[in-house]
């Protein structure tokens, strides 16, 4: 089956059609980038414009998120400093750059 791509908000060649979803803020990702910020689930929330239970089921495994959602968490981890870097071989970490 063939899939369009396009490049996302990132940079990232994304793939269009089902199954094709690579995530790229896993849960561990999640409670790691509030925990380099010194955020509450409740000041995600309200920063990513998303509901704190929605953050709470996504941390906890409960079910996963949209894109959209997705998108907005990362944003808002951004806008707070937070750098997403890709490490070879190994997946995606977190960083706070140094002033």
């Amino acid at each position: 089956m063939t899939y369009m791509g396009y490049i996302d908000q990132y940079g990232q060649l994304e793939i269009m059609g089902q199954g094709a979803r690579e995530t790229i803020l896993t849960p561990a990702l999640c409670r790691a980038a509030r925990g380099l910020l010194d955020w509450t689930q409740t000041d995600l929330a309200e920063k990513a414009a998303v509901s704190r239970s929605t953050i709470r089921d996504y941390e906890g495994r409960h079910h996963d998120i949209h894109r959209a959602t997705e998108a907005q968490l990362r944003l808002a981890f951004e806008e707070g400093g937070v750098k997403f870097v890709e490490i070879e071989g190994t997946g995606t970490g977190l960083c706070l750059p140094t002033a």
